[in-house]
């Protein structure tokens, strides 16, 4: 029969042991906390720009275009699409599409006085159809045909000139802030929006659109609508895609590149909170030599004794994990912009957490603490029985 130490031993030890258990559980949960907010971080990048999108809309943009500001569409193949009758309509049977047209502009932000990047969203009527999440929280929408736009809540937070009553330069001219749009988690909360004609006769862009977004009246028809691109001659150059789609693709870079070099940063870390666990598990065998063969002069195995020490290693890594997500899931209250590199404008964003970092989080820690622990548990199982009973002697 296999003898195996009850789990209240390891418990008492670590307890024991108070010092060196406080100090590894700390390194392991300052680890944890990198490791949980990187990935918090390129989850929030990801959230925000798919919840820019819509499951029912449509995009359209210029083959091989990585985004809207590097797109063109003519008024010509908006108008085209707009007769397919796969397009959903409103109570007036005009479809639903907004052609819009994006371009960039600089403000200073309020605190540091740097410039940032902000993207200027020329829309259609339809766009308020297409986008219910976005709404008005003050003031009130532009007039059509007049020099007025409203600024997303996330850029009148951090830009100078962008409450209501102020003005702001688009191109040659000034245009008055009339509203503040509030858009959720999403990225037109980073955008200013406006009348797309104004916007294109003010870059002299003529009848060139960055994109064109509808709704289809049957979701299923998408396929159909991509064939009829790929066949209609003077739409060929057209990619048309899911709009969620398109914005998980813009987030894709900037998630993969925080990722990568926030893990870079963490393994680093981690090297340093594993040997911290190798230090104290040594010590801990060091310390209890007399023990070890004591339990071993009981009739306890080496594989009980190595599991024993492997489960304190786990013990601490997992109260690590514990405090290092606590510690990070406060991050969820902190919102920030940055450029976002697949369309080099301010994009506002905040840390997400959800079940995946979770268990990832646990999962790295745990490694952690079998790597700390692994060679100390092998140390302590190979102990002889009576020279650890003489090292008390």
């Amino acid at each position: 029969m296999i003898m195996k130490i009850p789990l209240s031993y390891n418990w008492r030890n670590l307890l024991a042991r108070r010092l060196t258990t406080g100090l590894t559980v700390t390194g392991i949960s300052l680890v944890v906390f990198v490791f949980a907010a990187v990935l918090m971080l390129a989850q929030g990048i990801e959230d925000t720009l798919v919840a820019t999108g819509s499951e029912d809309n449509v995009i359209l943009i210029r083959e091989g275009s990585q985004s809207e500001l590097m797109s063109s569409l003519t008024r010509e193949q908006i108008d085209l699409v707009s007769t397919f009758p796969e397009l959903a309509r409103d109570n007036d049977n005009q479809p639903l599409l907004t052609a819009d047209v994006v371009t960039m502009i600089n403000l200073h932000k309020k605190q540091s006085g740097d410039m940032g990047n902000i993207a200027v969203r020329g829309i259609s009527p339809g766009a308020f159809d297409l986008r219910p999440q976005v709404r008005l929280e003050s003031g009130r929408w532009f007039k059509p045909g007049q020099l007025e736009v409203v600024i997303g809540n996330k850029i009148a937070e951090q830009f100078e000139n962008t409450a209501v009553g102020d003005q702001i330069e688009i191109g040659s001219k000034k245009w008055e802030v009339v509203g503040i749009l509030e858009a959720g988690k999403t990225g037109f909360a980073s955008e200013i929006w406006g009348d797309a004609d104004l916007v294109l006769s003010e870059f002299n862009r003529q009848n060139v659109f960055s994109s064109a977004t509808f709704r289809l009246s049957d979701p299923a028809e998408f396929e159909i609508i991509k064939t009829k691109l790929e066949t209609e001659r003077r739409l060929q150059e057209l990619d048309v895609k899911r709009e969620q789609t398109y914005y998980k693709e813009q987030s894709q870079f900037m998630a993969t590149f925080i990722s990568a070099l926030g893990l870079v940063i963490t393994v680093i870390f981690s090297f340093g909170a594993m040997i911290g666990a190798m230090i104290t598990m040594y010590a801990a065998v060091a310390n209890r030599t007399v023990e070890i063969g004591t339990l071993r002069a009981l009739g306890f195995r080496r594989r009980s004794i190595l599991t024993a020490f492997l489960i304190e290693s786990l013990v601490l890594s997992l109260i690590g994990a514990g405090i290092g997500l606590g510690l990070a899931s406060f991050l969820q209250m902190v919102s920030f912009s940055t450029t976002n590199f697949g369309s080099f404008s301010e994009l506002a964003f905040g840390f997400s957490l959800n079940p995946v970092i979770v268990l990832s989080t646990v999962v790295f820690s745990l490694v952690m603490g079998i790597f700390g622990g692994f060679l100390p548990a092998v140390r302590a199982a190979r102990m002889d029985i009576v020279n650890s009973l003489r090292a008390g002697g």
